[in-house]
This record gives C-alpha cells, sequence and structure tokens, in this order.
C-alpha cells in the first residue's frame, strides 16, 4: 500500500510529515545543545583561569545569546527570500567558523577572543534556530505543530549531555579544583598553569567540527518541503511594519516576555550549577561537580517525555502552571538550605523546564494571524533568546552583590513564577471562549 504524496497546503503546512526529513531536522536541536551546554563548562574554567567576578564570567552567556538576538532578523529575512533549508545551511557554515576560532583563541589566551568565538558561534546558532524551530513546527499537518515542535525539542537534552560529556573529559582535568590549585602558586606559575588549562578549551570544537560537516553534506543532498505559506500579496513585506504589526497584538508580546523570562531562567540555573556544587562542597573538583549538569539534563530529557504525555491528555497552559508552581517551590530550596540537597534541587528543576520552550513558541506563532509574517515572528520568538544573555548576567550581578551566589538561585525562582502566571492567563483565557462558545450554542 503506497501512502498519500506529501502535499503543501496553502497555509504552509502539509498533508503529513515526512519522517526522514523531521528526523533530519529534529537532530539540528542536539547541536545548539552542545554549543550551550559547553557554555556551563566555559564560565566554570573561564571564572579561575582569568580571575573573573560572577559578573563577568556570566558575559560567556552574554555573547552567546546576545549573537543569536542580533542575527536572528537578518536571518528570517534570508530564510523569507530564500528557504528553510538555505537558511539551516548558512548557520551550519557560520557553526563551523565559530568552532574554528578557539584555535586562535586557545593560542591568544585573552577573554574576549573567546568571548567573540563564542559570539560567533552564536551567529551560526541563531539561523539554525530561526530556521528549524518554526520548519519543525510546519512539517506536517497544522493541528500537531505543538507536539512536532515538542518532540523535536527532546533531542535537545541529547546534545546537552553530549556537551557535558565533552566538557568534562577533555577540558575539565584531574586533581584538585582549579581555585586550590592556582592559590598555592607564584604569579609566574598561575600564568603559566591558566595558558596550559586554556588549550584544553579547544579539544571538544575539534569534535564538534567533524560533526557539522557530516551534517552540513546530508542537508546539501536532501530534498526538503518549502513550508510557505501562499501569498496572495507578493508585494515585499516590511520589516519595520511586520515588527509594528507583531508589537500591537497583545497575546504576542506576552508570548515574547515569557519565552525571554523562561529562556534566562533556564540558562542562568545551568550556567551556576557546577559553582553552586563547588561553592556548597570545597571539596569537590571542576571535573565531579560537572556531574550535576549531567544529572541536569538528563532530568531534562525525562521531562519531556513526561510533558508530552501529560500534554496529550490536558492543556498545555495547564501542564506549565502545575510545573511554574513545583518549579518556583523547588528554587526556593536551592536558594535557602545550606547544604549540598539545595545543588540537587537545582539539578531536579529541570525536569519542570521541559516542555516550556516549545510550547511557548508554537503558541505565540499561532496567535500571529496574518501568515506573511510568519518568518518575521518566528525571528522575534528567536531574538527573545536574550534573556540568556540578560538574566545570568543580573544573577551574577545579585551574586556578587549578596555574597552568595546561592541567594542569587531567587532570580529564576521568580522567572519561573512570572512563566506560570503568563500561562495561568492563558488557562483563563481560554476558559472565557469556552463559555462564550457555550452561551452562543444556547442562544
Amino acid at each position: 500500500m503506497t501512502k498519500d504524496p506529501i502535499i503543501q497546503l496553502p497555509d504552509g503546512y502539509l498533508n503529513r510529515t515526512p519522517m526522514f526529513q523531521f528526523i533530519l531536522l529534529s537532530l539540528l536541536f542536539p547541536l545548539w545543545a552542545v554549543a550551550a551546554s559547553l557554555n556551563d563548562i566555559l564560565i566554570a574554567q573561564f571564572k579561575h583561569v582569568f580571575e573573573l567576578s560572577d559578573f563577568a564570567s556570566a558575559l560567556v552567556q552574554s555573547a552567546f545569546y546576545g549573537g543569536y538576538f542580533l542575527v536572528a532578523i537578518p536571518a528570517s529575512l534570508v530564510i523569507k527570500k530564500t528557504t528553510y533549508k538555505f537558511g539551516i545551511m548558512t548557520g551550519l557554515v557560520f557553526y563551523i567558523i565559530g568552532c574554528t576560532l578557539f584555535y586562535p583563541a586557545s593560542n591568544m589566551a585573552t577573554y574576549t577572543m573567546f568571548l567573540f568565538a563564542i559570539f560567533a558561534i552564536a551567529i551560526g546558532l541563531g539561523f539554525l534556530e530561526t530556521a528549524a524551530n518554526t520548519y519543525s513546527a510546519m512539517i506536517g499537518p497544522r493541528q500537531y505543530g505543538t507536539l512536532r515542535l515538542n518532540i523535536s525539542q527532546t533531542f535537545y537534552p541529547i546534545g546537552a549531555v553530549s556537551g557535558i560529556l565533552l566538557g568534562k573529559y577533555l577540558v575539565f582535568q584531574e586533581g584538585e579544583s582549579l581555585e586550590k590549585q592556582m592559590a598555592s602558586m607564584t604569579p609566574a606559575e598561575a600564568h603559566a598553569f591558566g595558558l596550559e588549562m586554556l588549550q584544553h578549551t579547544l579539544e571538544p570544537y575539534k569534535y564538534i567540527i567533524f560533526v557539522l560537516v557530516g551534517i552540513l553534506i546530508l542537508f546539501a543532498v536532501t530534498k526538503f518541503p518549502a513550508c510557505k505559506p501562499e501569498q496572495k500579496d507578493t508585494k515585499k513585506v516590511d520589516v519595520l511594519a511586520a515588527v509594528k504589526h507583531l508589537g500591537g497584538n497583545r497575546r504576542f508580546r506576552k508570548g515574547i516576555l515569557a519565552q525571554f523570562l523562561y529562556v534566562g531562567m533556564q540558562v542562568t540555573v545551568w550556567s551556576f550549577t557546577i559553582r553552586l556544587a563547588l561553592e556548597l562542597n570545597p571539596d569537590l573538583n571542576e571535573r565531579v561537580a560537572s556531574n550535576f549538569m549531567l544529572y541536569s539534563f538528563i532530568a531534562f530529557f525525562v521531562g519531556k517525555f513526561v510533558a508530552n504525555f501529560l500534554m496529550a491528555r490536558f492543556s498545555p497552559a495547564k501542564v506549565i502552571v502545575a510545573y511554574a508552581i513545583i518549579g518556583t517551590a523547588v528554587l526556593a530550596y536551592a536558594s535557602f538550605v545550606p547544604n549540598m540537597t539545595a545543588v540537587y534541587a537545582a539539578v531536579a528543576v529541570s525536569m519542570l523546564f521541559g516542555p516550556c520552550w516549545a510550547t511557548i513558541y508554537a503558541e505565540t506563532l499561532e496567535v500571529v494571524k496574518e501568515k506573511k509574517y510568519t518568518e518575521i515572528a518566528g525571528a522575534v520568538l528567536v531574538m527573545s533568546i536574550v534573556g540568556g544573555a540578560f538574566i545570568p548576567a543580573l544573577q551574577g550581578l545579585a551574586s556578587d552583590w549578596f555574597g552568595s551566589l546561592q541567594l542569587s538561585f531567587l532570580v529564576p525562582m521568580l522567572c519561573f513564577a512570572a512563566v506560570g502566571v503568563h500561562f495561568f492567563g492563558k488557562m483563563k483565557d481560554s476558559s472565557a471562549v469556552v463559555t462564550e462558545d457555550e452561551k452562543k450554542i444556547a442562544q
């Protein structure tokens, strides 16, 4: 029995999902997860090698997510003029260039050069995410758009775990923590030791380059559907007009804010989990402390499957409100309980992050009724990733101000509470719509 041919509908969605292309598309999600989780390793490494404050060490995330912010709109314009496939391939090329820049960065041994290499990687990832998130939602029947994106996002923790393992065994070394080792050295010895440690930061990116080249070749030889809505009006979409239109959409604005806070919350918890373990137990070294990030990403992976199961039975808004209530309580525990159980709380909250990004993204994209603005709306949603640049820096400032990294976990706690409030509002809006429909039926 032959399957029906794949047909693109007028709204850009397909009558059925091409499975090979969808799987290949989903394999992009762990690629940016690897880069993001390696940042958590770099923060712990750079903190002592460059003798940075918590705020300065968080600039790794500012460079990374700032790159996303700056490239999202240009990426969306490229995708709109060409195809999602071209946008993905462009992102892969920039990603490869960014990884290659770690060679001169490790030799120059300046914090600024490392930030520049991270920023270059982020430009590539900005293209990848702008294309892949929207494409994953579009590449199949409309009613399963949110589910498809959640399935693609399920691949994310695989990359995140891989990044931590690469960092654990290739960047971090055996022995006492860097802080303890460098404390007993003369300035000249500490400088030489720091240069040696920086050479190790290059190692993971060597392997990533080979994987990226392989994925790039697969995309180059595979045919992908366009998934572009039919345009009755063939005039070019003015970016400023599109942004003005989207800015006038109250539900879209709320979705952007929720995504900003969610990404910032997730990034900042993961950025400082290793440091929290080192602060609460000075006998640990970085390699052992990185195990807590492995546990976090495993929890995140499990949480995604649980969320997919729950969202097949309950509305996504109800699921995330419940997750936010529990998550806020868990982060409060991580902020105030002065022993290693606080680290396990920081790990456990990752299980509750699972459904947030994909659900906020897909549902916020859905409130854009003018489909000619789809690519721009997707780009603006990717731009909200800039929360990952601001919130970790804010937590770093809070840590320096409180003199306690642990107390600074109040920052992501407040973010999770705000995400819960957003989805509680969506629950109320949905209830109001249902009530109004029931009244119309009764009349």
